[in-house]
């Protein structure tokens, strides 16, 4: 997990590089860095707990930091969320970026998909009333990296990725 985190870090880079708007760029900088510091200790605390064995604390301090890890990514992924609807510019020709753009232009045409569906159904009933069942919440990009099948023979068995591997290569 934690080298899956370093993944969503390297996402978020990307990403922030290629934002045109200054201020979701800082924050998905702050949310990748902050990414960064709990995969890192997330991967200390697990090689010290496999050197000290079975305890309840060091189970109960990699729990929590699993957990902080998780919702971490979910703070990178609504923040690159935000990046990607205010626009990105033209990725370079870097293989990484250009996957990471194709991956974000995929869930903006979802979005975008989506949003006019909504529109051509009416949220209101015979009455006038809004609607509240049948409604389907919007796509997200963490619907989509749930959606990409996993690769775990991609995934290394330290944080570092494989030379020759990209970002997307690796399950998020």
């Amino acid at each position: 997990m934690a080298s899956d985190g370093q993944v969503v870090v390297q996402f978020g880079n990307i990403l922030a590089k290629h934002c045109l708007d200054q201020r979701c760029s800082m924050e998905l900088l702050r949310a990748a860095e902050h990414t960064q510091s709990i995969s890192s200790q997330l991967g200390i605390v697990a090689r010290v707990k496999a050197v000290t064995g079975e305890s309840k604390a060091s189970s109960e301090l990699l729990l929590s930091n699993v957990q902080n890890l998780i919702q971490a990514v979910q703070h990178v992924l609504r923040a690159a969320e935000v990046a990607c609807v205010n626009g990105l510019a033209q990725p370079s020709a870097d293989p990484e970026e250009e996957e990471v753009a194709a991956f974000c232009q995929q869930w903006r045409k979802n979005l975008i998909q989506h949003r006019a569906k909504e529109a051509l159904i009416s949220d209101r009933d015979e009455l006038g009333l809004r609607k509240t069942r049948g409604a389907k919440a919007e796509p997200t990009l963490m619907c989509l990296v749930q959606e990409q099948p996993p690769q775990s023979r991609n995934i290394p068995k330290h944080p570092s990725p494989r030379k020759g591997h990209t970002v997307m290569d690796r399950h998020l």
